[in-house]
Order: C-alpha cells, then structure tokens, then sequence
C-alpha cells in the first residue's frame, strides 16, 4: 500500500529529514578522511545547526527552477506549528531548518537519492564548511 507522502505532516517528515541531513553531512565529512571524533562532531554540529539549514532554505527559496512540490515541501515544513522552543537559534532559523529537513525526509521516501545528494552539497557549501 503506497501513501501519497504529500499528506504526511511536515513534522513527520522533519524528523526523518533530520536523521537523514545529520547522516549525509556526517559521511561527507568522513570521506574527507580520517579525524578525531571531536572534531568530526564539532564540524558536523556546525553543518547541521539551524542557521546553516536556514541558509540552505533560503537559497532554495530563492531559486525560481525549484519544483513547485519541493516547495511546497518546504514551505509546509517552515510553517509547521511545532510545541517547542528552539535552543541555540532564532524561531525563525529553526522553522527554516524544519522545512529543508522536511524536504530532505520526503525525498528520502521518495527515492530521490541523486537529488538529495544535490542539495548534501549545497548544504556542504553553504556551511562554510567545504575543507
């Protein structure tokens, strides 16, 4: 039985997308080679957090190519009503982290794995973080 993933809520996917943008920046990191796990986790904590998510939500925004779906994805997932405050960032950086990890945990049920691969490395470089 297949689900039309577009009635999952935006939180569901979030927190599928949270694993999964956690583990494509982890292994990133790995590929560059052997470190000690301190600084591997202070780099993927860096890459991870809300801010550097938000930017990548917002360069996604901003690009009038996005497919509609990807951005109603996103926009879905910013705009979740969530029942916690964030820590460590703004209100507005953590409903923008939520939506790009909605989007990257729609697109892990869908497959997508090239794409989610595209936007790994968008993530990557917006970061700050490209070694």
């Amino acid at each position: 039985m297949e689900q039309d993933l577009r009635t999952y809520s935006p939180l569901t996917l979030a927190f599928l997308g949270d694993a999964v943008y956690s583990l494509q920046m982890r292994q990133a990191l790995i590929m560059r080679g052997n470190a000690h796990a301190r600084d591997l986790h202070n780099a993927a904590s860096h890459m991870v957090s809300a801010a550097s998510q938000a930017r990548v939500y917002d360069r996604l925004m901003s690009d009038d190519g996005l497919p509609e779906e990807e951005r109603d994805i996103l926009r879905r997932g910013c705009n979740a009503h969530v029942s916690h405050q964030a820590k460590n960032a703004s209100s507005t950086d953590y409903h923008k982290a939520t939506g790009l990890e909605a989007l990257f945990g729609y697109l892990f049920l869908k497959n997508e794995n090239d794409r989610i691969s595209e936007l790994t490395e968008l993530g990557i470089e917006l970061s700050g973080d490209n070694g």
